[in-house]
């Protein structure tokens, strides 16, 4: 079966206002809605468009299945050329396009800011569908989705470490972040103030100053998974994981918010057999999501949205215990929590 016949809807469209391809893809709704974020970005292909937004379609499903949210996976992308320039009047005509789409399903997908998108790109979104999460809070959206995220990854990384290294605190653990962007740098200062030694990475050299200011150590891109580090925290762009690259990694925990980080799945395999323990990226980086749908889509307070996203830190520690109790790997463990959630509903449904 391919990958595509896998998901519930795929749908493939060229904007009439932008001619750019829209791509979007619902991989499940057995437990609600379909969610997941619009992604603009460079292919050399449509076709590599369509993968992505596959890809990370079936990855909403086990994220929002695994923290225990009623809504399925979905995806939205849209495809730039390489040698396409990206003005103004051709965003906003690819985003109408987009959101016209959007509103054709209904509430049933939804989505929210993803790479090259952000809280402004939603509210264009609205003029079509509600359905468009973290727009500014002057458009009654809950803004960037950057801090829940950064909060989230933060307690997967302490329930890591009190697998690991048997105490949940990061004081005096040396930490390597890749990518220092706005989650990175949540996570960056999370981390300092908990007494951590920071070492960030970005492909941006600009941000190496602010890095420097802040106190924290810098690293060049290149050397970030083979620096001397306890926990390494992928959080810039995904694949980063792979045959090779794990066996330069010096952490004994990788806990990161950056989506797809492995290449393929057996690579979770070798990270077991080098006794480095990777908490899928799934769950780490549910913050935002889980934060922006208890608020937005449920009504949840801030306080209460807040702590369904640090129950992430429970959910690692109901990961990792599995793991270890079945001689599996986290991200099998990780698999099978959701797919029994997903079985469940499916038994339900059959029942009504």
């Amino acid at each position: 079966m391919s990958q595509a016949l896998a998901h519930e809807d795929v749908i493939i469209r060229r904007g009439r206002r932008s001619g750019l391809p829209l791509i979007v893809a619902v991989h499940s709704r057995a437990l609600g809605p379909a969610v997941g974020g619009c992604r603009l970005r460079r292919y050399d292909t449509w076709q590599h468009g369509l993968a992505d937004a596959l890809r990370l379609s079936e990855a909403m499903t086990y994220k929002a299945a695994v923290a225990g949210l009623d809504f399925g996976g979905g995806k939205s992308v849209i495809a730039l050329g390489n040698d396409t320039a990206l003005t103004p009047q051709l965003r906003e005509a690819a985003l109408e396009d987009l959101g016209g789409l959007i509103a054709s399903f209904q509430g049933s997908y939804r989505t929210g800011p993803d790479v090259g998108t952000g809280p402004e790109d939603m509210v264009v979104l609205r003029r079509f569908s509600p359905y468009a999460y973290c727009a500014p809070e002057e458009h009654g959206g809950t803004g960037n989705s950057g801090s829940p995220t950064a909060t989230g990854v933060l307690a997967a990384l302490r329930a890591g470490a009190r697998q690991v290294f048997g105490d949940a605190s990061c004081t005096g653990r040396t930490v390597v972040i890749s990518g220092f962007g706005s989650v990175g740098s949540g996570i960056a200062a999370g981390l300092a103030a908990e007494g951590a030694h920071v070492v960030v990475s970005d492909l941006e050299a600009s941000r190496k100053e602010a890095a420097l200011a802040s106190g924290y150590g810098w690293v060049e891109p290149g050397q970030a998974l083979s620096a001397p580090a306890d926990m390494l925290v992928p959080a810039a762009v995904g694949g980063v994981l792979n045959d090779v690259t794990v066996r330069q990694i010096t952490a004994r925990l990788v806990v990161g918010p950056a989506n797809n980080q492995l290449t393929e799945e057996r690579v979770a395999d070798v990270l077991a057999e080098r006794g480095i323990v990777w908490v899928p990226d799934y769950v780490a980086s549910a913050g935002g999501i889980a934060y922006a749908l208890s608020r937005e889509s449920e009504g949840y307070s801030h306080e209460a949205a807040q702590k369904r996203v640090e129950d992430i830190g429970d959910t690692v520690t109901r990961i990792l215990d599995l793991a270890l109790s079945t001689g599996t790997t986290p991200l099998r463990a990780a698999q099978q929590i959701a797919e029994r959630r997903l079985a469940s509903s499916a038994v339900a449904a059959q029942a009504v």
